[in-house]
């Protein structure tokens, strides 16, 4: 197996009257950093994300729900390798770490925890020791992503707070209410960062394809998993795939070289009211150029960057850094979403 390079990511998207992130010790509201005001999107959301994208397009993972319910480790692992039934099937089958990686596709990216859970029943007993002596206690994934703090500051819109709902409650379809307790914020942008870690990528067994997928896949997500009441709202704005040159080399924190232009508007609505800059960000690409291999990168043409005072759109980006003599690969994200399967 040929080890990908080394890829840094960023990727941008907005929330616009929803609910990106709830935090479930705080009552479900959205995320926000106390202290600064900002919106909050953790990894674990994203990574939810693209795992759910991952079973739409016909790949198994190993983190999921069996029949709509959270599972054990055990059961999840007899249900991703169906020939597992006892003890006896684990020492017979050959090869068990790389059968399960080759089913587990989230696991080859994110990495998982793998120390199964005791049983008082002697056949599971069984059958959990014998697991825990095949596999690692944990596979850490390759791919990672910071959580994500908007550029902006967050308000809550308290119009959506305590909305009530008028239903049928009765033979006589008398109407009654119920409050949805609808919590979400008016507007967020958020970059996350991400890095693709060549010396992790032998031991999930992450390919060269796995690493392209992820072109199509993280702007697929947003636009697929964010489709129920609360999470409808999310666009994604651009991403950048920054593969490198043989070696351990990344820029880093390119999420830190976005900032909103003095020319936004004050109070963000909309992804027409906002301006990215992008100045430094394509400063660090460019003095980084000769260590870089390929810039592949999508914008969406309703996002504005600012770069060096020259306003472009978000689909514009790739020609402005082909301009400056960056190899860049245009992502056509339907046409490619295929090939990568």
């Amino acid at each position: 197996m040929t080890t990908p390079n080394r890829s840094e990511l960023l990727f941008v998207y907005d929330a616009q009257d929803c609910n990106p992130n709830g935090n479930p010790i705080g009552d479900n509201r959205p995320r926000r950093d106390p202290d600064t005001g900002q919106g909050i999107i953790t990894d674990v959301r994203l990574k939810r994300y693209l795992r759910d994208q991952l079973l739409d397009d016909g790949f198994d993972i190993y983190v999921k729900k069996v029949d709509g319910e959270s599972k054990t480790r055990t059961t999840l692992i007899k249900d991703l390798l169906e020939e597992l039934g006892d003890a006896d099937d684990i020492e017979e089958l050959e090869d068990l770490g790389s059968k399960f990686l080759e089913a587990a596709t989230d696991v080859r990216y994110f990495g998982a925890t793998l120390s199964f859970e005791a049983s008082d029943d002697e056949a599971d007993e069984a059958f959990r020791t014998a697991l825990n002596r095949e596999f690692p206690s944990h596979y850490q994934g390759p791919v990672q992503f910071l959580p994500s703090k908007s550029l902006n500051k967050v308000e809550e819109n308290e119009e959506y707070d305590s909305l009530t709902s008028v239903i049928s409650t009765g033979e006589e379809n008398r109407q009654g209410g119920f409050d949805l307790d609808d919590k979400r914020i008016k507007y967020g942008i958020f970059p996350f960062w991400g890095l693709v870690d060549n010396n992790g990528a032998e031991s999930t067994q992450l390919t060269q394809s796995d690493v392209e997928r992820l072109d199509t896949l993280c702007w697929r997500a947003l636009k697929n998993q964010t489709t129920s009441r609360s999470k409808l709202g999310q666009e994604p704005r651009l991403y950048i795939r920054v593969e490198y040159e043989e070696g351990n080399y990344h820029i880093g924190g390119l999420h830190d070289l976005l900032e909103l232009s003095s020319e936004s508007d004050e109070s963000l609505r909309s992804v027409k009211d906002v301006v990215v800059d992008a100045t430094e960000l394509v400063s660090a690409l460019d003095h980084a150029a000769d260590r870089i291999e390929t810039v592949h990168i999508v914008g969406d043409d309703r996002l504005t960057l600012e770069v060096d005072d020259e306003m472009i759109q978000g689909d514009e980006l790739s020609s402005y850094l082909a301009d400056s003599g960056h190899d860049v690969h245009e992502i056509d994200v339907l046409e490619e979403r295929d090939l990568a399967a």
